[in-house]
């Protein structure tokens, strides 16, 4: 099976459903009630899997959180072989996504700068072009 297949885009949609659900309803304390999985990347060959996760919060939460995963890979991984009919049961490897904290502080800088250059617009007597 190709990367980029219909029939692998199929597999990590499934897989993503199945992998949410299972963190959401695990009991570990140490995964945070805010962690979303935000992509899954199944091997062509079925044996490994990389999810990516994001979590709100600070880094202590993120750290935490990513230590409980990796604990409960196994739970996750049982949970997966039981809601799906695959050959074989993929090794899960998490990982950390930190693209929303990033997107975040990047708009906030953006609007810092549209606010600074609507300051210095108005200080030169300029109209405001929004």
């Amino acid at each position: 099976m190709r990367k980029n297949s219909n029939k692998n885009k199929r597999i990590n949609g499934e897989v993503m459903k199945v992998i949410s659900e299972a963190i959401r309803y695990s009991k570990d304390p140490r995964i945070s009630p805010m962690t979303s999985v935000m992509d899954v990347e199944v091997a062509p060959d079925l044996k490994t899997c990389k999810v990516w996760v994001t979590v709100m919060g600070n880094d202590e939460d993120r750290e935490r959180t990513l230590e409980g995963l990796k604990s409960a890979a196994g739970y996750v991984r049982s949970t997966l072989a039981k809601e799906l009919n695959m050959r074989y049961t993929p090794e899960i490897r998490f990982i950390m996504d930190d693209s929303i904290e990033y997107a975040i502080d990047m708009s906030k800088k953006i609007d810092e700068i549209a606010a600074k250059d609507n300051e210095a617009r108005k200080a030169r007597g300029e109209e405001n072009e929004d």
